[in-house]
């Protein structure tokens, strides 16, 4: 009886999953957002929003011979050989695009600040001064292995592990991220959005299908993530566009009155991988915040202590 229901169930599931492919895309797959653009263009191509192939192939080559620590500015510590773990650019699949920014449009950059976020974020910063090393919640959120950064929504590519997973049935899709660990169940169902009395970081996501695009729309944040100095009222669109077998075309638009002075657009390939996904145990062994909040708490110590001797 058992194995029985399990075949039927088993049977309903599949029919249902090949009625969905026939009605909407399938997005179902494992799925790399790694790429050798820029969230925002160099000021050196001011103006230039597409490379010639030779230029995009050329500045393909010059990022895929930097390690992860180099293009984001700094030398790879001694102990934490980045190609040893599969966890350098050059090791993994990226899509070719002629973009010389993930941001579309003349610019290419994020508008800038209001002078509200201006002021806003100048607060902030006086407030942490001198706080930073207080206690864990006065430490980053992905140092805390909580959220990272480009997990999103929006959805950008990390420095390494920008790897995802996509799940769809009739009424939901589902984003497993590989970096850190969220994963983003988005209802398709015509469900409405929670009440505006309910924050979440990865804000409240709520799709629907345009044709053989998915839109997703995103509200109900809290400020906690902050988006590039967002507030919670952040309220981001995404669409992904199954462009062919391999290839899903990602692109947000986030829009926040109180932070930018327009809204602003990007625009990213995401290309089918090889899985698995795999764990990202962030806090396993992890004795990061300990360290630093002990070596805080030491020099806090030290410093005290020349101030006693100082003093006689």
């Amino acid at each position: 009886m058992i194995r029985a229901a399990a075949s039927i169930a088993a049977t309903a599931i599949l029919a249902a999953t090949s009625a969905l492919c026939q009605d909407h895309p399938d997005l179902q797959g494992i799925w790399t957002s790694a790429s050798v653009v820029p969230l925002e263009r160099p000021a050196s191509l001011k103006g230039k929003e597409f490379y010639t192939e030779q230029e995009a192939a050329e500045n393909a080559k010059r990022v895929l011979g930097m390690t992860s620590w180099e293009r984001l500015g700094g030398q790879a510590p001694e102990h934490y050989n980045m190609s040893q773990y599969g966890l350098d650019l050059s090791q993994v699949k990226v899509a070719s695009t002629l973009r010389t920014s993930l941001i579309v449009g003349p610019d290419g950059r994020v508008p800038p600040l209001t002078p509200e976020a201006q002021k806003r974020n100048a607060e902030r910063s006086a407030r942490n001064r001198g706080h930073q090393f207080d206690g864990p919640e006065n430490r980053p959120l992905q140092e805390r292995c909580l959220i990272y950064s480009t997990e999103g929504p929006p959805m950008l590519p990390s420095a390494y592990n920008s790897n995802l997973q996509i799940v769809q049935d009739s009424g939901h899709v589902a984003i497993l991220q590989e970096m850190i660990h969220s994963a983003r169940i988005i209802p398709t169902d015509g469900s409405p959005h929670l009440p505006s009395t309910v924050r979440q970081w990865m804000g409240d996501s709520r799709g629907h299908w345009e044709g053989q695009t998915l839109v997703v729309d995103t509200t109900n944040f809290t400020d906690k993530t902050a988006f590039r100095s967002s507030t919670a009222g952040l309220h981001l669109v995404e669409r992904f566009t199954r462009l062919d077998k391999d290839t899903i075309v990602y692109e947000f638009t986030a829009d926040d009155p109180a932070t930018w002075v327009r809204p602003w657009t990007a625009q990213i390939q995401l290309t089918r991988i090889e899985g698995p996904i795999f764990e990202f145990a962030c806090h396993e062994g992890n004795q990061g915040v300990a360290n630093t909040l002990s070596g805080a708490r030491a020099m806090e110590k030290a410093a005290a202590e020349a101030a006693r001797k100082d003093s006689k």
